[in-house]
């Protein structure tokens, strides 16, 4: 088996006298996609905040291309491992080309300036993300959806190995939804690792090819996604029933929250539980 472009070893990171992480332990190789699953305060963004070397860990290691994150420098894991958060508003006047550049930074030497190459893959970028007609306006006067594509493209023009997504469809519409998970496929067909903050399930469950479940700061699940989103694992880790059933057209997973309303149906008809 290949080295994994991202291994974490019993990983640990506290927050004063609460731990959140603890113990855990997954790698992805180049080329697949992990989503990261879990309730609210379950340490998915903390995971990627120490994987990206953002966090200091307590215990554990955290290795990319099999270099160890803490000791690797910042310009040097830059050009290995990109990372997109949640979109966040800038007061700089920058031009969304102008953010999209600075993800060429870790490439340039000293106080080099980018060069024809840089900018070529900077307007490539934005096209890739639906963006090129945004090239040339301000970031302030975006849209958080149109931010946080310009920010996606940004992660692409690094050329990154291993890319970590914390959230990043927070602010997009179905459409780019969609179109930013398909570009996440394509990336992963050109040998990068992607693990991705799903909070959408369905999404999870279609563009994943393993994930991770998180609870209370512990790996309650990892492997393949069918395997991992069944009905009696979901509805226990998120606290509240979840249904899981099999797409007729395409053969994937429906992962769905029931309401009150809609189990009281279920319960009426005689349903019985969702499958899976």
């Amino acid at each position: 088996m290949a080295e994994p472009a991202l291994a974490l070893t019993d990983l640990a990171v506290r927050y004063r006298e609460r731990r959140a992480l603890d113990g855990v332990t997954f790698a992805v190789a180049p080329g697949e996609v992990v989503g990261l699953l879990g309730p609210n305060g379950s340490g998915k963004s903390t995971l990627l905040r120490a994987a990206s070397g953002v966090l200091p860990y307590e215990g554990g290691s955290v290795r990319v291309l099999g270099r160890e994150v803490a000791t690797t420098p910042r310009r040097e894991l830059a050009r290995r491992l990109a990372v997109v958060g949640q979109e966040g508003r800038s007061e700089f006047a920058w031009s969304a080309l102008e953010v999209v550049l600075l993800g060429r930074h870790p490439h340039l030497s000293g106080l080099a300036f980018e060069s024809a190459r840089d900018l070529d893959l900077a307007r490539e970028a934005l096209a890739r993300c639906g963006a090129a007609a945004l090239a040339d306006r301000p970031l302030v006067e975006l849209s958080a959806g149109e931010r946080q594509r310009v920010l996606f493209a940004r992660a692409l023009t690094q050329e990154p190995r291993v890319l970590l997504l914390d959230e990043a469809l927070s602010s997009l519409d179905l459409r780019y939804q969609v179109e930013l998970c398909d570009r996440v496929r394509e990336l992963a067909a050109e040998g990068v690792a992607v693990v991705t903050v799903f909070h959408d399930l369905s999404l999870a469950a279609e563009y994943c090819d393993r994930v991770a479940l998180l609870e209370e700061g512990r790996l309650a699940a990892f492997g393949p996604t069918a395997e991992v989103l069944t009905y009696a694992r979901l509805t226990r880790v998120f606290a509240t029933e979840i249904y899981v059933d099999v797409n007729d057209l395409t053969g994937g997973l429906v992962v769905t929250p029931l309401s009150s309303r809609a189990r009281r149906a279920l319960a009426a008809r005689g349903a019985g539980r969702p499958v899976g």
